[in-house]
C-alpha cells in the first residue's frame, strides 16, 4: 500500500507563505474557492473562517501549494501529489526547524537562484562548504530554514 502525504508547515500568515513558496518552487497556489463557496452557501461554515486573497474565497487558516503537473481534485482544488500546506498557528517560530526543504538548482545556477529567492523575501543565513558539497542555508519570510544546492 502506498500512502498519500503532504508536508504541513506552521505559519503566522499561511497565504503569504503559500505565495512565497509557489513563486520559489514554480508551484500553484491551490484554489479551494468552489468548495469554500459551496460550504458557505450551505451554511456549513461561518464567513469568519474565510478570506479573499487573490480575489477568491479561501480558508482563513490554511493555504496550500501544489506541483502544476500533479493531479488535483477539481471539486475542492486540493492537490493529490507534491504539496505544501501552510496552517495558521498562534505561536511564533522559536527554534531551528527539525525538518527542512532542500531546493536543487541546475549546475552553476545556485548563486542566481539564491539571488532570486532573496528577491522574493528569503534571507541568507549562511554558506556551508564541506568535502561532500556546498550549499546555502536560507530563511523563508517567516524564518523557516531551507537549503539551496
Amino acid at each position: 500500500m502506498t500512502l498519500h502525504w503532504k508536508v504541513v508547515i506552521d505559519a503566522t500568515e499561511p497565504h503569504a507563505q503559500a505565495d512565497f513558496w509557489a513563486e520559489a518552487l514554480g508551484y500553484l497556489v491551490e484554489d479551494n474557492s468552489a468548495l469554500v463557496e459551496e460550504l458557505l452557501g450551505a451554511g456549513a461554515v461561518p464567513e469568519a473562517a474565510t478570506v479573499e486573497p487573490h480575489g477568491r474565497r479561501a480558508w482563513r487558516d490554511l493555504a496550500a501549494v501544489r506541483h502544476p503537473d500533479d493531479p488535483y481534485e477539481r471539486k475542492s482544488g486540493t492537490g493529490l501529489g507534491r504539496r505544501l500546506l501552510f496552517q495558521r498557528v498562534p505561536e511564533p517560530k522559536t527554534a531551528k526547524n527539525r525538518l527542512h526543504l532542500d531546493v536543487h538548482t541546475a549546475p552553476g545556477q545556485r548563486e542566481a537562484e539564491v539571488e532570486r529567492l532573496v528577491g522574493l523575501g528569503a534571507s541568507v543565513l549562511r554558506t556551508v562548504e564541506e568535502p561532500g558539497g556546498a550549499w546555502q542555508v536560507l530563511l523563508d519570510p517567516e524564518g523557516n530554514e531551507f537549503c539551496v544546492h
